[in-house]
């Protein structure tokens, strides 16, 4: 974003980047850091019903090897997001996709999170009244520990639609993340006590691929819960929040931030997926259509494969889980291929979490 400086009386008004502002590798640290709280986590809980056992419970957080409850990693991810929003996608027209996304390390309440990101492809639209940006970010913790490592391509408007268009660039992106780059590490032997606390037995070994698990609890999406959590998220795209601007677009309302809906997605699929211990990775994901306050969301989860990580107490899911809006539940979700989706869809997400495994002896 172009920070004015200098005597008194210069423009002080923040527009945030356009499309024509953007240069290919230009690198950005974006303000203001983020110490994160409990509190945080207790209010992402109360706006999307998380049951996640690792961030609900320090007696199980230290059972599986940590010294403390960690923030949910959806929460890290939203956090670490909203600070690039004022920079990168301040003047949005959607949030279109995400790659590679990485989760390196817990994050604990007391860390602070600093942000930069490069911009790593630009591809003007076809109108030339808007373009696609694409940045790679990352964000670190007070020790300079990087904790979070993300891809993701958003469509940014054009300040002037006659502005030249700069060179096309579109990255190359992995299909998903390889599983060497997975932090799988420093977990206790004893994570399939996890169980003990859910309830429930199922573990890595009793999943299989082509597995369809059909998520029964429905959501609506709530116009105050969505608009505090991206707040939480200090998100600030105007997309979200400015009625006024977002009633001349073609869908005359605010739209729910994308990353909201996988975190409600996220909380309904617990049922069926309760020994998940964290998200270590997000391959790809797609925002197929938009969410507005009023909509009912459903979703269902299939099993892409079982990852073999060389750990006796700890595997890998690759999972695919697609949520819909306004429809009569899971049921009618279709796992098709390429863009071909169910009616209603909203959200096509690729993802990696760590579940423990049956020990031999056990």
């Amino acid at each position: 974003m172009a920070r004015q400086h200098g005597p008194q009386g210069m423009n002080k008004y923040r527009s945030g980047n356009f499309f024509e502002d953007f240069r290919l590798g230009m690198r950005i640290a974006h303000p203001t850091p983020r110490t994160v709280t409990l509190a945080d986590q207790s209010l992402y809980i109360g706006l999307t019903g998380s049951r996640a056992a690792l961030s609900s419970a320090s007696t199980v957080a230290r059972r599986l090897g940590l010294h403390e409850r960690p923030l949910e990693d959806l929460l890290v991810f939203h956090i670490a997001f909203g600070k690039t929003v004022p920079d990168i996608s301040q003047n949005g027209v959607a949030n279109l996709g995400y790659a590679r996304v990485r989760f390196m390390q817990p994050v604990f309440a007391g860390d602070t999170l600093q942000v930069s990101s490069e911009v790593v492809g630009l591809r003007q639209n076809a109108s030339g009244r808007s373009g696609v940006v694409y940045v790679h970010s990352s964000a670190a913790n007070q020790h300079g520990g990087i904790v979070l490592d993300w891809v993701r391509w958003v469509m940014v408007h054009k300040r002037d639609a006659a502005a030249p268009a700069p060179p096309t660039h579109v990255p190359a992106l992995p299909a998903a993340v390889a599983v060497p780059e997975l932090a799988a590490g420093g977990w206790s032997a004893h994570a399939a006590d996890i169980a003990s606390a859910t309830q429930v037995a199922d573990l890595w070994e009793d999943y299989a691929p082509g597995e369809r698990i059909e998520h029964p609890g429905g959501m609506t999406v709530n116009e105050s819960d969505h608009s505090i959590a991206t707040r939480l998220y200090q998100n600030t795209a105007r997309a979200h929040f400015d009625a006024q601007m977002m009633a001349a677009q073609p869908h005359a309302r605010r739209l729910v931030y994308g990353g909201h809906v996988i975190s409600l997605c996220k909380s309904l699929s617990y049922d069926g997926l309760e020994n998940v211990m964290t998200w270590v990775a997000i391959n790809g994901g797609q925002h197929v259509a938009p969410t507005f306050a009023g909509d009912t969301l459903h979703c269902a989860t299939e099993v892409l494969e079982l990852i073999d990580l060389g750990l006796p107490h700890i595997g890998a899911l690759r999972l695919r889980t697609i949520g819909v809006k306004n429809q009569p539940g899971p049921a009618a979700i279709e796992f098709a291929e390429g863009r071909e989706h169910s009616p209603g869809t909203v959200l096509d997400i690729d993802y990696t979490v760590l579940m423990p495994r049956r020990l031999a002896n056990a």
